[in-house]
């Protein structure tokens, strides 16, 4: 039964790691590695392919160090922003943060919220550092 349970987990990561790196969200990582343990390796599947899907599906690349210098180095915004939820990667910024483009790179943008600068994907607005 072990060696079933750890095979399903196995397969498990491994189908989901593309659609999870594909879909970069936490949730819908852990929901898809939820169904595909559960078809795998029954309930005790499903609750490890949920974690490891979770898991995969946080991954975000980083964003090139020209991009972190420029952000380190950019002006800070004359109005100070404060939110009340935490700044989290992978997680989108409220729509009251203003984002500004980065222009050697517009695959980039930032922000400086609650006294931290975050590089932001600019369509959704995603958090993928945040510079310390």
């Amino acid at each position: 039964m072990l060696l079933k349970l750890i095979a399903g987990a196995a397969t498990a990561v491994s189908l989901m790691s593309g659609v999870a790196f594909a879909q970069s969200s936490t949730v819908n990582g852990a929901a898809g590695g939820a169904v595909t343990g559960a078809i795998v390796g029954g309930p005790a599947g499903a609750a490890i392919g949920g974690v490891a899907g979770a898991v995969v599906g946080t991954a975000i690349d980083p964003p090139p160090q020209k991009v972190v210098t420029y952000v380190r180095e950019a002006p800070a915004p004359s109005t100070r922003v404060v939110v009340k939820e935490k700044v989290v990667v992978g997680q989108p910024l409220p729509e009251t943060v203003v984002v500004t483009p980065i222009p050697d790179d517009p695959t980039y943008a930032y922000a400086v919220v609650n006294d931290q600068r975050v590089i932001v994907e600019p369509s959704s607005r995603k958090v993928i550092q945040v510079i310390k």
